[in-house]
């Protein structure tokens, strides 16, 4: 065994071997323990992993539940009902399954019994909000297998038990995940603690046999004591080493087969090669299409569809994109002839250096293109029928600018035409020689001329009146409440609260004016009011025209809606130009208490 074993005497040669026999069992002997010792503790790990991911899962499927119950509030035909509750269903029992499982341990999903104290307490903290979701839940459940068209409002009380305790279960459960994050984390401490220790006790070992029994023996076997001890350290550790890599080879295999059936139970998921031909179906693509078995030819596309349009439109999708990938919407249709619609990625990928592959993956969207189909029809005829509101609207207007056009036109022609006339009349009919008729007729000329000046002003003033263009909006309605209270014998006062004096835009003083004016005019003619008040204040930002009557008011709601074009106009109108200078109008009224119109707009 030793090169230079000639130069050692028989007893020197006995003695190093027996040393050489106990260095070796002692380095053998720390090594078997420091293995054991690992792979004890590693067992004890190798749950820990499985605990923390079911517990952080919990946290979903409360989610998922939340919302799959919620989803209950929107959803009134009997199908969707009865698909939501089976879902509900099954979350309802993973998510109970899972719970019951950390705390008492479950074999079948690799959930050992071993919580500490800390653990079980925050389980006791959380249950109780735990069966009260779950309570809440399964008589949720029971009342839809009893009666899938049930009213939202009988389930109401159970679906506020559920939103309102989702949260504190969410809290409760990340103190539960962290608090086994927090007690991996100081296994996996202690485990590098052990190690170390055991290193650094291996280490002394080798240094005592070193000082202590190597060196003392012939220098003639030193180099070869050398030699054979660093073979030995590389053997120890190759033999970790492998260990390490079959560890984690073993635990690569794990999770590639938990991922290939994950992707099998919950992706519409597929590898097919360039052609189309079908490499491998997940069970949910199979189970949506019904496909139980299929020939090693059978075509992705044929699977889809029986429809031929749907079969050239996938399979021109595929022979296209199978270099570069693809990711869209494409219509399909399974047995039964109900089509579908899929929101599909095209993935291509090698898995060797020879061989290509496309991988499929995608999801069923039938239900969320339907709704968008429904938004946009709805979108469509909302539009459609502001449109012929509007419409209605211009015709009105134009309709009543005529009327009032006429009532102008008729005004100059029966009143200040009519004077006009007589005023000349009179003038041609006056006898210079006849003294005292010409006093009398002169006396009644002053008098028509009067009537005709005041006239003028009169239609004038409903036109445009001169204070709204030369001093702006306050002295223009300040003169409008004097006219139209003359005019009318009613109590019409003007109260300006802040005393503003602004200029504003030409357009929105007398789209301002216009409203005050149809208000006042409305409070005249319809309310039967006697006094009138029109009370003015502002802010920074906001000018604010308040006009009340105490006339006999009138039900808001039962106000004739101006879509229907019946009616109602002067309302609308003042609406209109209200939006038009991006103001608010408020009209509150009661029978018997008169009405209040309040302006607000932004200045």
């Amino acid at each position: 065994m030793l090169k230079n074993d000639n130069s050692l005497d028989q007893t020197t040669f006995d003695k190093l071997s027996r040393l050489y026999i106990i260095a070796l069992s002692t380095i053998a002997l720390s090594v078997i323990i420091s293995q054991i010792f690992i792979h004890k503790h590693l067992q004890t790990q190798q749950t820990d992993s499985t605990v923390i991911n079911i517990a952080g899962r919990q946290r979903m499927l409360s989610q998922k539940l939340t919302k799959e119950i919620v989803s209950l509030s929107v959803s009134s035909d009997e199908k969707n009902r009865i698909l939501l509750k089976n879902k509900i269903k099954q979350t309802l029992f993973l998510w109970n399954l899972s719970h019951n499982s950390l705390q008492k341990g479950n074999d079948s999903l690799g959930l050992p019994n071993q919580n500490s104290a800390k653990i079980k307490q925050e389980f006791k903290t959380v249950n109780p909000v735990f069966k009260t979701i779950l309570k809440a839940s399964k008589s949720i459940v029971h009342k839809l297998e009893q009666n899938p068209l049930i009213s939202i409002d009988e389930i109401t009380l159970d679906i506020k038990k559920v939103t309102q305790n989702e949260s504190s279960f969410l809290v409760l459960m990340d103190e539960i995940v962290n608090q086994y994050d927090l007690e991996a984390a100081e296994k996996v401490t202690w485990l590098r603690n052990l190690e170390f220790s055991l290193m650094a006790l291996t280490l002394l070992i080798l240094l005592a046999e070193f000082l202590f029994i190597f060196k003392p023996t012939a220098k003639s076997v030193k180099i070869t004591l050398s030699e054979l001890l660093l073979a030995e350290k590389k053997a120890i550790k190759m033999a970790f080493d492998a260990d390490e890599l079959s560890l984690s080879k073993e635990k690569s295999i794990k999770e590639l087969r938990a991922l290939s059936h994950a992707m099998d139970e919950t992706l519409l998921f597929a590898r097919i090669a360039p052609n189309g031909n079908i490499i491998h179906m997940g069970n949910k693509f199979s189970r949506l299409f019904k496909v139980s078995k299929f020939k090693q030819e059978a075509l992705f596309w044929n699977i889809l569809s029986n429809v031929e349009n749907e079969q050239l439109s996938i399979e021109d999708l595929i022979s296209k994109h199978r270099n570069t990938g693809w990711q869209g919407e494409v219509k399909a249709t399974i047995k039964g002839g109900k089509g579908i619609w899929l929101e599909m990625a095209i993935i291509p990928y090698r898995p060797t250096k020879d061989k290509s592959e496309l991988l499929i993956i995608a999801s069923d969207i039938t239900d969320r293109k339907a709704a968008q189909i429904e938004i946009e029809r709805l979108t469509k005829a909302s539009f459609e029928e502001k449109m012929s509101q509007q419409k209605i609207i211009s015709s009105k207007i134009i309709e009543n600018q005529e009327k009032e056009q006429n009532r102008i036109a008729k005004d100059v022609h029966d009143g200040i035409g009519q004077m006009l006339t007589g005023l000349k009349y009179n003038l041609e009919s006056i006898n210079t020689n006849d003294v005292d008729k010409t006093t009398s007729k002169i006396a009644h000329l002053k008098e028509l001329t009067t009537n005709i000046i005041k006239g003028v002003r009169t239609a004038t003033f409903n036109l445009t009146p001169p204070e709204l263009s030369d001093h702006g909006i306050v002295p223009a309605i300040l003169k409008l409440t004097h006219e139209l209270g003359r005019l009318t014998g009613k109590e019409i006062v003007f109260f300006n609260k802040s005393d503003f004096n602004k200029r504003l835009d030409s357009l929105v003083e007398i789209n301002i004016y216009r409203i005050v004016q149809e208000a006042i005019n409305n409070a005249i003619k319809y309310a039967d009011s006697s006094h009138i008040l029109v009370s003015l204040s502002h802010s920074k930002n906001l000018l604010s025209i308040v006009i009340d009557d105490d006339g006999k008011g009138f039900e808001p709601s039962k106000v004739k809606k101006v879509k229907n074009g019946d009616g109602g106009m002067g309302m609308t109108f003042m609406k209109e130009r209200i939006k038009y200078i991006d103001g608010r109008l408020f009209l509150n009224s009661e029978l018997g208490k008169g009405t209040r119109v309040t302006l607000n707009i932004p200045i």
